[in-house]
């Protein structure tokens, strides 16, 4: 390329070595045309593909690049709407599980109730029991009191000093008697 640019200027420079001066030759200036558009051509032929190469393979780089991210962001995406989709059934597990729960917490509380009712009507058993012994015993002191109250105030009322005289002897009598 570089013989094709010399024999190009050195034929220029014959062309213009025979033309007379203040002349204006347009094969001359075809030539030195021809001479700009190949030394261009040249330089781009030189430069511009493996820029290009590097420029195309960059390319092709990101478009694979923006394939992988594009296949992962679908992933994501049908990952979340399988999760979007199980959402609703998970939430209906939940409730079910918190139904679940509560009823057997309440049967819990209802079972423990009842053993506690069952504790207090046993204890109330109990109480109402000691209750009525005490208050018959309360009743047979009271009965025992008013009985010899009563029995004292008859003795009064028939103890009369001659029949207390004639006890206090039968009582000697039988002491003496008891003796021998």
């Amino acid at each position: 390329m570089k013989r094709l640019a010399l024999l190009a200027l050195c034929w220029a420079a014959a062309l213009r070595a025979d033309q007379a001066p203040g002349e204006r030759d347009l094969t001359l200036e075809s030539v030195n045309f021809a001479i700009l558009v190949l030394a261009g051509g040249y330089f781009l032929a030189k430069t511009m593909p493996p820029f290009f190469r590097s420029r195309s393979s960059e390319i092709r780089k990101e478009i694979a690049e923006a394939q992988k991210i594009k296949a992962e962001a679908e992933q994501r995406a049908r990952q979340i709407e399988a999760k979007l989709a199980s959402l609703g059934a998970e939430i209906e597990k939940f409730r079910e599980q918190a139904r679940a729960e509560m009823e057997q917490e309440g049967a819990r509380i209802r079972q423990e109730t009842e053993r506690h009712l069952q504790k207090l009507g046993q204890q109330a058993e109990l109480e109402i029991e000691t209750a009525g012994k005490l208050a018959r015993r309360q009743l047979q002191a009271y009965a025992a009191r008013l009985s010899l109250e009563i029995a004292e105030q008859r003795l009064k009322e028939k103890l009369t000093p001659a029949v207390e005289n004639r006890l206090i002897e039968e009582f000697v009598s039988d002491l003496e008697a008891s003796r021998n």
